[in-house]
């Protein structure tokens, strides 16, 4: 369902007023092979992207290409499965010599390793600017992809965004994290507030204000509703929040209201309640009506994530002792155990095709998250995080290719990290002051400008 939404966000009326065409050279049905997002991140695809040719050459124009090539740059190499090529090894240079596919000299690319490559163009006038991207297979010698944006300087991120989206969708079939966003919980202005930014971790926004403890954010399926905690009323009660126009509702039922998600392609959530005396888990209206009750076991039953399509729920419970996860049906009501090692598991967090489970686990008294097989579940835990600090809090990319979290590993507070779903490139995706926690990954929200 997410997949299906990104199709539909990727061509609706955008907001950042950018008109988008297709170059009028033929671009190419898929000629090249799909990378596959789900293995390990090892040998990443050699991908060539060269300095934007300046077609007037004054400054203005040249000062936005050199911001547009790092934009471009930063975005590729985000993704995990690329390796961005020093331009040191270029043997030629198409911001001179061309950048049209029959301008371009594909021995001197392959030649260097480079299975992909990336040219671009650019135009200023007046504050306003025209993009050309193409995406080429130096090894067929073939265009992939090839777009025109024109709008405002103002749009240059955005639009170089939406090319790395339409590169993402030729190479491995989905539009990638281009245009997501993650909410997570800052104390930057002291109290625990819930924030937003970039999928990159680029322009971070306050979302509420509060002034107390607000916690656990969960993004709907169309990134339009935000649920969180907060102890605004003297107590942990669930706030549900349209994020374009502030309207929402308030679930405050006796005793706690907690760890809120949204069901996928629906309006509706799970969340732990205890009026009833126990952390039960319950399926809710967006209005806070309750529709279900989902557990009914000893213990608390915290944490419910929803699987991708929405039939199961895996949860945090301590019906065995200690804290493990469990996957329930929302229909048999059936729960079953898939964590045995160690005395604490928890937070689980699908991956978008529901084949895997994310989590946090004790292990030698270390906090590190570890990776889990939903289908054979006993015994085929993988570590993804060690030696660094604490690690916790995961949360997978829409399209299943990262990985953020919060760790300790930068001298005891915890800040925001991505990595991919192999555990590779650990790198942190934003700094602030304070500390960040609890990061939750949204689908295709639109992309954001400078």
């Amino acid at each position: 369902m997410k997949q299906n939404q990104c199709l539909h966000m990727l061509y609706k009326v955008t907001r950042i007023w950018a008109i988008i065409v297709l170059l009028s050279v033929q671009a190419f049905a898929k000629t090249y092979d799909y990378i596959s997002i789900s293995k390990p991140f090892l040998n990443k695809t050699p991908i060539a992207v060269t300095s934007f040719k300046a077609f007037s050459g004054h400054e203005a124009e040249v000062i936005a290409g050199v911001k547009g090539e790092q934009i471009l740059k930063a975005g590729l190499d985000f993704t995990g499965y690329l390796k961005v090529m020093d331009p040191m090894a270029f043997l030629s240079n198409p911001a001179k010599s061309g950048i049209q596919l029959g301008e371009i000299n594909f021995k001197d690319w392959t030649g260097i390793g480079a299975e992909l490559l990336v040219t671009a163009g650019i135009e200023e006038s007046n504050g306003q600017i025209k993009l050309q991207l193409r995406l080429m297979d130096t090894f067929n010698t073939k265009l992939l992809v090839g777009k025109v944006y024109t709008g405002p300087s103002t749009q240059l991120r955005a639009m170089i965004h939406r090319f790395c989206a339409e590169v993402a969708k030729a190479l491995t079939g989905n539009f990638g994290v281009f245009g997501s966003k993650i909410a997570f919980v800052s104390t930057v202005n002291g109290n625990k507030e819930i924030f937003s930014c970039d999928f990159d971790g680029f322009n971070p926004q306050q979302i509420t204000n509060h002034k107390t403890i607000s916690l656990s954010p969960a993004w709907s399926y169309n990134g339009q509703w935000l649920a969180y905690v907060s102890y605004a009323k003297g107590k942990p009660d669930i706030f549900i929040k349209n994020i374009n126009n502030n309207l929402g509702a308030v679930v405050n039922y006796a005793g706690i209201n907690i760890s809120p998600d949204w069901m996928p392609g629906k309006l509706n959530l799970a969340a732990t309640l205890s009026f009833s005396g126990n952390q039960e888990i319950y399926l809710l209206t967006s209005k806070g009506e309750i529709t279900k009750r989902v557990t009914n076991s000893w213990g608390a039953n915290v944490s419910p994530k929803f699987s991708p399509d929405g039939r199961k729920i895996a949860f945090t419970s301590s019906r065995s002792g200690n804290p493990q996860i469990y996957i329930q049906g929302l229909d048999s009501g059936e729960a079953q155990r898939i964590t045995f090692t160690g005395k604490y598991n928890a937070s689980p967090a699908w991956s978008p095709d529901g084949k895997k489970i994310a989590y946090v686990g004790i292990q030698k008294d270390k906090i590190n998250i570890f990776l889990i097989s939903v289908d054979s579940h006993i015994g085929d835990s993988v570590q993804l995080t060690a030696g660094q600090g604490d690690n916790e809090d995961p949360c997978w990319s829409p399209d299943g290719s990262l990985i953020v979290f919060k760790s300790t590993r930068n001298g005891g507070r915890a800040h925001l990290f991505v990595m991919t779903a192999a555990g590779t490139d650990q790198r942190q995706l934003l700094s602030m002051s304070g500390i960040q926690s609890e990061p939750d990954w949204s689908g295709d929200t639109g992309f954001s400008s400078e």
